[in-house]
């Protein structure tokens, strides 16, 4: 069943490619929390907050410029999106950002900038409100917080 939500009481939570894998796949880096872990952090948190989270993980990077599209059309509060690899190299999801008005918070489980030179530029920044970076699954957290005070 569909439910109808009011606009602006959702918050998209977009997440790119092999961010299935988190709590398998370098868990020094990125961490022993599975995607469902920070869901479910996400969903608490969403609640307090009194939202909806909408949380969504593909490798593919059309699935991600959709997803920005339906939160545009559906009228979400803000969009988290991590997205992966595709943040240093996706000029695409740059120009999905800028076409809609939903305020879009990258988010990162590390912090980029400590890491391989090539993660350093990021597509998705240079369009998005803003970035939370470092804090682990909190960056989550921080970021759905920030979006919470727009």
């Amino acid at each position: 069943m569909t439910q109808t939500l009011e606009p602006g009481t959702t918050v998209y939570v977009l997440n790119g490619p092999n961010l299935n894998l988190l709590g398998l796949r370098e868990p020094e880096i990125y961490g022993s929390q599975t995607l469902d872990d920070i869901a479910g952090m996400l969903e608490d948190r969403g609640r307090e907050l009194g939202f909806e989270i909408d949380m969504r993980q593909s490798n593919h990077e059309g699935h991600l410029i959709d997803w920005l599209h339906e939160a545009q059309a559906e009228g979400a509060k803000a969009v988290l999106l991590n997205a992966g690899a595709y943040t240093h190299t996706s000029v695409a999801l740059h120009d999905a950002i800028k076409s809609i008005k939903v305020p879009v918070i990258e988010v990162h489980l590390s912090n980029p900038h400590k890491r391989e030179d090539f993660r350093h530029h990021s597509y998705v920044g240079m369009a998005a409100l803003g970035t939370v970076c470092g804090f682990g699954a909190n960056s989550y957290l921080v970021a759905l917080d920030a979006a919470a005070r727009l």
